[in-house]
């Protein structure tokens, strides 16, 4: 279908409203199938985990793109798929090796629940992926978006997948005033959304909400309101409450948190630490860090070295990392050692970085200067 053609058909499915005569709400969303699933077929991105929509691979996409870019998963995605192709190679591979694998990808807690996931299929599916909504629920890791999605993109199965993106492209089609961040408007959304969509186009219809959302009714700037196929629907547009809409509580401030880090070296080795089993970054290696910014003078008493043994303390300058809740403002110093990393700290090859050690991008700046 050349560009001309999906004009005419996009023309032909707008719905004819006039102003003193509004639709409900339930048959407003059922006029939205038509232009958004012609859409879809001409606009849809060619993403790797579209080419096969299998169970597997959508779910483990779907976890992957959860508070990431699309374009930051596509390498991710084909390199886990690549080392963990199926729910039995997931479930038995190594805490380190699958922790390696995500690096990068941020929000490590993640990858813990995809592997206790597959855990629990091996265990009560035989190692097949469930396709129910309800029995993709009870797996950790997996919200009613995520069982969604899975179910209705990968099965086939008639129900909402529901997240930031459909919330803001419904929440503009309808002017809905409600808070998106509550769940009680999450849970308004899917019912009606459940009651209207296409039973045999479920697939289709949630993956072209969701795109609308990402490329066309943006979250950040304005939408590209003339791009889309609901904008004769769409009340926000209507009465020009694009800006006001959707309606979001504002975000707590964050705490913020200064840290002194040690990038310690000796010959083609380098000093590691091994974060607690729980809270912020659990289990993940790290450079060794400090509370506070500290000075030179005080870097070897906190850091438990011996004077004699450095050979040099260059200052390599500040880096920021922002997580949900917390912000760190990091200063930085390489420490160059005469005999050795000390005993109480993990010796890592600096190749073995590469290979073996996960390290989270909160040390970003200070990874990259490890020879």
């Amino acid at each position: 279908m050349d560009m001309y053609d999906a004009k005419q058909l996009y023309d032909r499915l707008k719905v004819s409203e006039r102003e003193d005569e509004t639709l409900d709400l339930d048959a407003r969303l059922r006029a939205m199938n038509g232009p958004l699933l012609a859409w879809y077929e001409e606009h849809a991105r060619i993403l790797p985990w579209r080419e096969n929509p299998e169970g597997y691979r959508v779910w483990i996409s779907e976890i992957m793109l959860q508070q990431t870019r699309v374009e930051a998963v596509k390498p991710y995605f084909e390199r886990f798929l690549e080392a963990l192709p199926d729910v039995a190679s997931l479930a038995s591979v190594e805490d380190d090796r699958l922790m390696k694998l995500w690096e990068g990808l941020g929000y490590y807690n993640r990858a813990r629940n995809l592997k206790k996931a597959a855990g629990v299929i091996m265990e009560e599916y035989g190692g097949k992926m469930p396709e129910q909504y309800e029995d993709l629920l009870k797996l950790p890791g997996i919200g009613s978006y995520t069982a969604g999605a899975v179910s209705s993109i990968a099965f086939g199965h008639p129900v909402p997948a529901v997240d930031g993106n459909v919330l803001r492209v419904i929440s503009r089609v309808t002017a809905s005033r409600e808070d998106i961040l509550k769940a009680s408007t999450k849970k308004w959304m899917e019912t009606h959304l459940r009651e209207t969509m296409p039973r045999d186009r479920a697939s289709h219809f949630n993956q072209g909400l969701i795109e609308i959302g990402a490329i066309v009714c943006v979250p950040n700037g304005q939408p590209h309101c003339a791009e889309c196929p609901l904008e004769s629907i769409c009340l926000a547009k209507r009465h020009n409450l694009m800006g006001e809409i959707p309606v979001k509580t504002p975000p707590k401030k964050r705490r913020l948190e200064d840290k002194t880090v040690c990038i310690l070296e000796c010959g083609d080795q380098v000093g590691l630490n091994k974060r607690d089993d729980s809270g912020l970054l659990a289990s993940l290696y790290e450079l060794p860090n400090r509370e506070g910014h500290l000075t030179p003078e005080e870097i070897p008493e906190a850091f438990g070295l011996d004077p004699g043994e450095i050979v040099e303390l260059e200052p390599v300058g500040p880096a920021k990392h922002i997580f949900s809740h917390v912000e760190w403002h990091m200063t930085g110093y390489r420490v160059r050692l005469k005999h050795g990393i000390p005993k109480s700290y993990i010796a890592a090859g600096k190749e073995e970085l590469k290979t073996t050690y996960a390290l989270p991008n909160a040390f970003g700046r200070y990874t990259k200067m490890i020879e």
